[in-house]
């Protein structure tokens, strides 16, 4: 019978590795997480944001990836420590009840019933790309294909084909990134170093205030990829390995060890999603910034195809059709595999599910696996409006942050032992992450107001 990840007994712990080589065979979570978070906002918001902009805010985009990566792994050292997923430590937190859940798991619950809007953009955005390359069949039956593709992909809801194929979306979307900025060098649009340096002067001119806001609050990790970063840590056996909380040096160093393959683990993946949002960033400052122009959404897609077009041939506009494909794709798929979890545990917490009992579990995601296409799909169909759709799921993202901060600290100062202490460098870059996160989220939600 298989072994459930979310059960830690004594029989399953194990030492952690010491090599840096040995550690690597350890990695994953990380890529589930940058498959989830390289899709529309880096795609679409981050290339706007770049024709808006042009290079003079580039260095707000590399350090809104950078600063994010703390409140992360706090949230990974707590599951570590614990063994709690995202939600039973929500239920911990201070504050009221109502029914068997406290309030953040309903805030929670509620703020991701609105994100239903954000995803079905996306799922919207990856049938308008289908249909502009084959346009023979009309966009619902694109909408339609993807949702049963992707629900077909995750029912099964096992962790181990969830990693592989992030992993290859992961390098399919990042070799078409960088295949993208190098043609752009036989195009009028070429990308020359002092543009770069340029964008790297930490200049914020007061027009490009507003702009550089939008990018901090857009890219990188957001929060409910936060939150579901713990389960993808819990279900690679980080946890499980590490065993039940216990007294003792060796458990403690076991724990250590554990948390340094997850800090590894996370930070690889920060790398990844900053070049490639970076690179995202770098085509929309170089060719639609220096065109005057702003195109809306998905838009931006058709526009940036039809340079290549020009330059290269027809044939470039298919490539760059099917690389913005993988890189929505991703997204679409890492966030059913991340909600499917993230359901479960709240209906297990409010009580309609016994979340640790194995066969509930996977039979709550299996359901959840085609009920989420279907409503995603059905909303797009009726609204119509993917770039709206994205946006307020945005807004909302911004939201669930507040209480991602406000649980990480509770992490950090109400239930890290004295043992699990990190480095005063860990608390700078964490307070760092919080200030940056809280100050940015009280901006927009001016800004909006």
């Amino acid at each position: 019978m298989k072994q459930d990840p979310y059960l830690l007994t004594q029989d399953r712990i194990a030492a952690p590795p010491v090599r840096f080589r040995d550690k690597l065979k350890y990695l994953g979570p990380g890529f589930v997480l940058s498959a989830s978070i390289v899709g529309s906002g880096e795609l679409i918001a981050t290339t706007t944001l770049g024709a808006e902009a042009g290079f003079i805010t580039f260095w707000v985009i590399i350090i809104s990836c950078l600063v994010k990566v703390a409140v992360q792994l706090e949230f990974g050292r707590h599951t570590i420590m614990t063994g709690e997923t995202a939600m039973q430590a929500f239920n911990r937190l201070p504050g009221p009840r109502f029914g068997k859940a406290k309030w953040p798991i309903w805030v929670f619950f509620f703020l991701m019933v609105v994100k239903i809007l954000q995803v079905g953009g996306i799922l919207g955005g990856v049938a308008i790309i289908l249909h502009l390359t084959f346009p023979a069949l009309p966009l619902w039956i694109w909408v339609s294909l993807i949702a049963i593709v992707v629900s077909l992909m995750i029912f099964r809801g096992y962790y181990s084909f969830i990693e592989k194929f992030s992993l290859i979306m992961i390098a399919v979307f990042t070799i078409f990134t960088f295949i993208s900025l190098f043609f752009l060098n036989g195009t009028p649009y070429a990308i020359q170093w002092e543009d770069v340096q340029a964008g790297l002067g930490f200049n914020l001119p007061k027009e490009a205030v507003a702009v550089a806001f939008g990018a901090f609050g857009i890219t990188g990790v957001g929060g409910d990829e936060i939150i579901a970063y713990t389960y993808w840590c819990l279900e690679k056996g980080y946890a499980a390995k590490t065993g039940p909380s216990e007294d003792g040096v060796d458990y403690q160093n076991r724990a250590k060890g554990w948390m340094n393959v997850m800090y590894l683990d996370a930070i690889l993946a920060m790398v990844v999603y900053t070049l490639v949002t970076a690179a995202f960033y770098l085509l929309g400052a170089a060719v639609l910034h220096a065109q005057g122009e702003v195109p809306e959404g998905y838009q931006m897609v058709e526009t940036l195809s039809s340079l290549y077009t020009e330059t290269l041939g027809a044939g470039a506009k298919t490539a760059f059709m099917l690389g913005s494909f993988i890189v929505l794709f991703s997204t679409l798929f890492a966030a059913l595999a991340g909600w499917t979890r993230q359901f479960s545990d709240i209906f297990g917490q409010i009580g309609w599910i016994d979340f640790f009992d194995l066969k509930q579990r996977q039979r709550s995601i299996a359901v959840l696996a085609w009920v989420f296409p279907v409503l995603w799909g059905a909303f797009f169909l009726f609204i119509e409006m993917p770039v709206f759709m994205v946006l307020t799921g945005g807004i909302v993202g911004s939201l669930i942050l507040f209480l991602v901060v406000f649980a990480a600290l509770h992490f950090r100062y109400r239930e890290t032992p004295a043992y699990f202490q990190p480095s005063r460098m860990y608390d700078i870059f964490f307070w760092l992450s919080i200030v940056s996160i809280v100050s940015v989220g009280i901006y927009g939600i001016a800004k909006l107001l």
